[in-house]
C-alpha cells in the first residue's frame, strides 16, 4: 500500500512542470501540467513577459529543461538587455545550446536581423512552426514561451482565423513535447483575452492584473482556469523584485 501511494505521488509530480517562480507553484498543485499550453493574459505593465522569461530561465537553470523563446513584439537583443536586470544571462544559455530565440519581430517592422533563428516573413504560421520544429530538434527543448499572440491577432484580424492559427501553434507545441506559455495583452482589465478566442485554444488561463487602488497600483495574479488540475480560486498579490516575480500565495487581493 505504501509503495502504491509513493508511485501515485511520483506519477503526479512527473506530470507537473514547476515554474520555479516563488509562490506561484503553490497555488496550482506544484506547477503546470506537462505538454500543455497556457495563456498568460493581462494589461500593459502587469509583467507578463517577465513571468514568461522567468519560467524559461528557471526551467533551464533549476530543472535542466532547455527552452524556446518566440519574440513577436520585441527584438531579441532588447530582451537580452532587459533580463540582465534580473541577473539572467540569456546569451550564455544560448551559447551553451540550452536556449533558442526566434526573432519573429524584426521582419514585421522592416529591420534586418542577425539572429540564428529568424521568421523571414511578416507573418506566416507555417513558417513559424517550421522554425520551432527545427529549434526543438536542435536543443531538445521542453519549454516554450510565445510573446505574444496579440500581434498575431492584429495581423489576421478575423477572430475565426485567429482561433484556427493559434490552435495550430498551440497543438504543434504540445505535440513537440513543449510545455508552453503564450501572452495576450488586454485593454479591458475585466477581459480574459484580446480577440475573444485565445482562451479556447489553450489548456489554461493565468490572469495578471495591474490595477489602480486609490493612489497606487496593485499587481495581482489569478489562475482563471487550468484544465485537469485543481488550483487556487483566489486572487493573489505579487511583486516584481530585482530577482524577478514573487507571488504571495498566502495573501489575497479583494476587489469591490
Amino acid at each position: 500500500m505504501a509503495n502504491k501511494k509513493k508511485d501515485e505521488v511520483e506519477s503526479s509530480e512527473s506530470k507537473r512542470v514547476p515554474t520555479g517562480i516563488p509562490g506561484f507553484d503553490e497555488i496550482c498543485e506544484g506547477g503546470l501540467l506537462r505538454n500543455r499550453t497556457y495563456l498568460l493574459s493581462g494589461t500593459s505593465g502587469a509583467g507578463k513577459t517577465i513571468f514568461g522569461l522567468q519560467y524559461l530561465y528557471n526551467g533551464i537553470t533549476k530543472y535542466g529543461e532547455n527552452a524556446i523563446y518566440i519574440a513577436t513584439e520585441e527584438r531579441p537583443e532588447q530582451v537580452r538587455e532587459t533580463v540582465k536586470e534580473f541577473g539572467w544571462d540569456f546569451e550564455a544559455l544560448e551559447d551553451e545550446g540550452k536556449l533558442a530565440i526566434l526573432d519573429a519581430c524584426s521582419t514585421k517592422i522592416g529591420v534586418p536581423s542577425h539572429e540564428k533563428y529568424v521568421d523571414v516573413r511578416p507573418f506566416d504560421m507555417r513558417s513559424m512552426m517550421d522554425q520551432v520544429i527545427a529549434m526543438q530538434e536542435d536543443i531538445d527543448a521542453k519549454r516554450a514561451f510565445v510573446d505574444g499572440t496579440t500581434s498575431i491577432g492584429f495581423y489576421l484580424q478575423d477572430p475565426a482565423k485567429i482561433r484556427v492559427e493559434l490552435l495550430k501553434l498551440s497543438t504543434t507545441l504540445e505535440i513537440l513535447g513543449l510545455t508552453s506559455l503564450m501572452t495576450c495583452e488586454v485593454v479591458d482589465p475585466g477581459a480574459t483575452s484580446r480577440f475573444g478566442v485565445e482562451t479556447f485554444v489553450t489548456e489554461g488561463t493565468i490572469m495578471m492584473y495591474n490595477n489602480r487602488a486609490d493612489a497606487v497600483r496593485v499587481r495581482s495574479i489569478e489562475i482563471y482556469k487550468m484544465r485537469g488540475s485543481n488550483h487556487s480560486q483566489s486572487i493573489h498579490p505579487y511583486d516584481i523584485t530585482p530577482d524577478g516575480i514573487v507571488v504571495h500565495p498566502h495573501e489575497e487581493v479583494y476587489t469591490a
